[in-house]
């Protein structure tokens, strides 16, 4: 019976609204049961909606009465939304007065000057772009190196030391190679970073401490040692060692734990060994593969060309010039042939 009675009361209720109420209401269910309809995985109101139900609560004041899908208060956000975007969009205009925008040019190089130099500050880096025809006030430059990212990399900074210092630094390192009866050979070697010279290189099939100090004498017979010694936590390397280096008058250097690349200079002569000899021989004794490094050695300080030296050698070489055409080359085998030395005939 309550609901014939409710259906009868909307009737007549019906009968006294103005025709006007009615065509709203219908079109806000039927653009109800449009949403409702709409395919979709969830069903979210478009924006198509969302702007109808906004027009429809500012042109009636009856809009909340057929509302069924959303509460009066989520239409209210939708319009408050919209103004803050309206609003935005605006503001996207381009003004006429106020502080003049920097480039993007003018930012990218404020970055990258002080990522490249860390201690300099707004004034020096205003300075350089002063001098670079670049129009821009210093506090700018300070405003814009505040936002400049920091990530400082401590490989930079110790490739800065060693640079500064390659001429007082010298290194050593250990590294082993198999024999062909499965046996293990030591080879020890001390590197001097300036000119990247061998001073010192042995093989051992027992290193010791004490061994390890006789080379280190060995290495710097007269002259006087370089003021780094740089060397890694190898086990070998023990009180014993750097007390005799300090004694020697230089002073010990370990590079952090698991950190080869502190000592890029030994590893990439290491590097150099294997693939220029060792990966191409079988060794057989301790006599053979000293024989073998000794030659190499001679190879590498006078006859093979150095990227980090301007494709010099350490032991330095003088460039020939080609005076004829037709002068022929004459090679010299160097390592029983694996490699060669060019020169012009006479």
């Amino acid at each position: 019976m309550l609901r014939p009675l409710r259906h009868f009361v909307g009737w007549m209720v019906c009968l006294f609204r103005s025709r006007q109420d009615l065509i709203l209401e219908n079109l806000a269910l039927r653009e109800q049961l449009l949403a409702l309809n709409t395919k979709r995985p969830r069903r979210r109101l478009l924006s198509i909606h969302k702007l109808f139900w906004i027009v429809l609560r500012r042109f009636w004041s009856n809009w909340k009465k057929p509302l069924v899908l959303v509460t009066p208060k989520t239409v209210v956000s939708w319009h408050r939304a919209g103004f803050r975007f309206y609003w935005k969009w605006l503001s996207r205009a381009k003004q006429l007065g106020g502080r003049k925008p920097v480039s993007q040019e003018i930012r990218t190089l404020i970055f990258r000057m002080a990522a490249e130099n860390p201690t300099w500050g707004a004034p020096r880096i205003h300075g350089e772009l002063l001098m670079l025809g670049f129009d821009v006030s210093e506090p700018t430059v300070s405003r814009w190196l505040r936002r400049a990212p920091r990530n400082p990399d401590v490989r930079k900074r110790w490739l800065t030391f060693l640079r500064n210092h390659r001429e007082s630094i010298a290194a050593m390192d250990f590294f082993t190679v198999p024999t062909i009866t499965f046996g293990v050979l030591y080879c020890f070697f001390v590197i001097s970073h300036d000119r990247r010279k061998i001073l010192r290189f042995s093989v051992t099939r027992h290193p010791s401490a004490l061994w390890i100090v006789q080379q280190l004498r060995e290495a710097w017979p007269y002259a006087s040692t370089h003021k780094f010694l740089l060397f890694d936590h190898d086990s070998k390397f023990g009180k014993d060692v750097v007390t005799a280096v300090r004694q020697m008058g230089s002073e010990p250097v370990r590079t952090a734990y698991r950190s080869p690349w502190q000592n890029g200079v030994a590893e990439r002569w290491v590097g150099s060994c294997r693939r220029d000899l060792l990966d191409h021989v079988i060794i057989l004794n301790e006599r053979h593969l000293k024989r073998l490094m000794a030659e190499y050695v001679r190879f590498y300080h006078d006859d093979r060309t150095h990227l980090g030296l301007a494709k010099d050698t350490p032991a330095g070489r003088l460039s020939e010039r080609n005076s004829a055409m037709g002068s022929s080359i004459r090679s010299s085998a160097r390592l029983g042939g694996l490699h060669h030395r060019y020169a012009m005939a006479a």
